[in-house]
């Protein structure tokens, strides 16, 4: 999962070597995903109304969903 959000992150962002992605478990059926972009990038992950945001999010809890889990991505400044 952490390789699929960041593949997405990279191609939206103009400096791809800033995306850095901290993977968390706190139990072991959830997974939080902490998305780090330049300050000049967040933007663009975020989207217009936040939707480039939700779309990832929906496409994550589609990808664990089929694992059984549950997975959290916070976009951080």
């Amino acid at each position: 999962m952490k390789e699929f959000i960041e593949f997405i992150a990279k191609h939206l962002v103009d400096n791809p070597d800033s995306v850095v992605i901290e993977e968390s478990v706190p139990n072991d059926k959830t997974i939080e995903l902490d998305l780090k972009v330049s300050a000049d990038d967040v933007g663009k992950v975020i989207g217009k109304q936040g939707k480039t945001a939700q779309a990832m999010r929906t496409l994550l809890t589609a990808v664990a969903a089929k694992e059984g889990k549950r997975a959290i991505l916070k976009i951080l400044d």
